[in-house]
């Protein structure tokens, strides 16, 4: 499974007081590790100017449009946070995912 992380360097307008997503890739890169230490999960960063995939660019787009708060954590095509991510919400989707 991979998880990407998009955002970028300086923190959204709206999250002044919230790590930035770099920092929110790492932290949730961390926490996975430790609650599901033998899953193959990848934790991905993008940055929201410098998206390559077509994938990435959707969302990207998305971000920049304001239809999403950056940093916005994504899976298989599906939002699993935003803004200010939640380890619940991406735990709960993880374990929905069979691991």
């Amino acid at each position: 499974m991979i998880i990407t992380v998009y955002g970028a360097e300086a923190p959204c307008p709206s999250c002044l007081h919230s790590p930035s997503s770099r920092e929110t890739k790492e932290w949730l890169d961390a926490a996975i590790r430790r609650k599901f230490p033998n899953s193959n999960i990848q934790v991905r960063y993008v940055d929201v100017y410098q998206s390559e995939t077509e994938e990435d660019k959707k969302f990207t787009e998305k971000i920049l449009n304001d239809e999403y708060f950056y940093p916005l954590v994504v899976s298989n095509g599906q939002v699993i946070g935003e803004g200010d991510p939640k380890l619940k919400n991406i735990f709960s989707f993880i374990e929905q995912q069979g691991f």
